[in-house]
């Protein structure tokens, strides 16, 4: 039983071990990307439009579609934009 636990508890170790070498390595790389958006608002873009921007690229076409067209029905229900025209 001593040489089980033995190896679980190595497994266990050398889980946690690959975690924290991947969180450590996950927060070098949100400070590279955080140097970036400092460098784009350095030659005047706009951050808050960029990550606007990645989180739209990161969606699936369909799925923005779908927002896009419950944010429109949304606004217009508020009449904030004109409404959909109706077919």
């Amino acid at each position: 039983m001593a040489i089980e636990d033995s190896v679980a508890q190595d497994q266990l170790r050398a889980f946690i071990e690959r975690i924290e070498r991947m969180e450590e390595e996950k927060a070098a790389i949100a400070a590279d990307i955080k140097e970036i958006y400092a460098e784009a608002k350095g030659n005047g873009f706009d951050t808050k439009i960029l990550r606007k921007i990645v989180a739209i690229r990161k969606q699936d076409a369909n799925e923005r579609m779908e927002q896009e067209a419950i944010l429109e029905l949304y606004m217009a229900a508020l009449g904030m934009v004109a409404a959909p025209p109706e077919d």
